[in-house]
């Protein structure tokens, strides 16, 4: 096989294209770091300090005080996000499934709709679901936040699982009911285990869509012991007159470890998730 070798000179322009993109990349995450542990007045600096000259710990001792209650919107985060995924996972695995499996009328018109629903821009439905759950007394409830949230999820479980569900070869559960399982013991004995990377994939995606979503939270509660993270924090550290950045930036970084820690330990089935789905699908 024929390899190219490389001049000095290309191999300077790749090594610094990819240093460039890489503290494009990084920049904004280090300059949150930095960020929180300097004072409100070293941030307004000019021109400013890259790192604090007097670091400090009060942005994140004052997110455990009793004046910004940012365990309970951690609370809030988590639960809802955790009652997303599983809502989330289970009408997806059920849907996707059938409308991979099952032969029914107007099938195929149910995925273009399932499609489409992904093509409206969400601040579209946050006029009508608000009517809506003012009229169904879901206002400031988890139940209301998990439904909204698992509308926007569920689209792209129900296809993600229908892909992975296809690429299952439908001789495997014709011999597993032929062996006395019922359809729905041959779903869960035989196409579930080797759908494991859409299913764990769907369940990521839900999670961080609820971890992460903004709109939801800010219209459909106004009681400020029910906001998630992104709605809290909007609304502690942020005002018309002043802008405790110092303070964001301590609660943004403690609010992004989970999502590290989950994108580290199942990245394995994310990365699978989204290539298989995408190719077999």
């Amino acid at each position: 096989m024929f390899r190219r070798k490389f001049t000095l000179g290309w191999t300077i322009t790749i090594g610094a294209t990819l240093a460039l993109l890489l503290l494009w990349t990084f920049f904004p995450i280090y300059w949150m770091i930095s960020t929180s542990f300097k004072t409100n007045m070293d941030v307004f600096k000019l021109p400013p300090d890259f790192w604090p000259a007097n670091p400090t710990l009060e942005n994140y001792a004052n997110l455990f005080s009793t004046a910004t209650p940012i365990l309970k919107f951690f609370y809030n985060s988590f639960l809802t996000a955790l009652l997303t995924v599983v809502v989330t996972i289970v009408l997806s695995t059920l849907s996707g499934y059938a409308l991979s499996r099952l032969k029914f009328r107007f099938r195929e018109k149910i995925l273009v709709s399932v499609l489409i629903t992904q093509m409206f821009p969400l601040v579209v439905m946050l006029a009508p679901l608000y009517v809506l759950y003012n009229k169904t007394h879901l206002l400031n409830t988890y139940t209301g936040m998990v439904i909204a949230f698992t509308s926007f999820a569920l689209p792209f479980g129900i296809w993600m699982i229908k892909g992975f569900v296809d690429t299952v070869p439908v001789e495997l559960e014709q011999a597993a009911m032929v062996d006395g399982c019922t359809r729905l013991q041959a779903m869960w004995k035989v196409v579930l285990p080797l759908t494991t990377p859409g299913i764990v994939a769907t369940g990521i995606f839900a999670f961080l869509d609820a971890w992460n979503n903004l709109l939801f939270p800010m219209v459909l509660t106004n009681d400020i012991t029910m906001k998630t993270l992104p709605a809290g924090l909007v609304l502690v550290f942020t005002g018309a007159f002043k802008h405790n950045w110092g303070g964001m930036m301590a609660a943004c970084l403690i609010s992004t470890i989970p999502v590290i820690i989950i994108f580290i330990l199942l990245q394995r089935f994310l990365v699978e998730g989204l290539t298989g789905g995408g190719v077999k699908g």
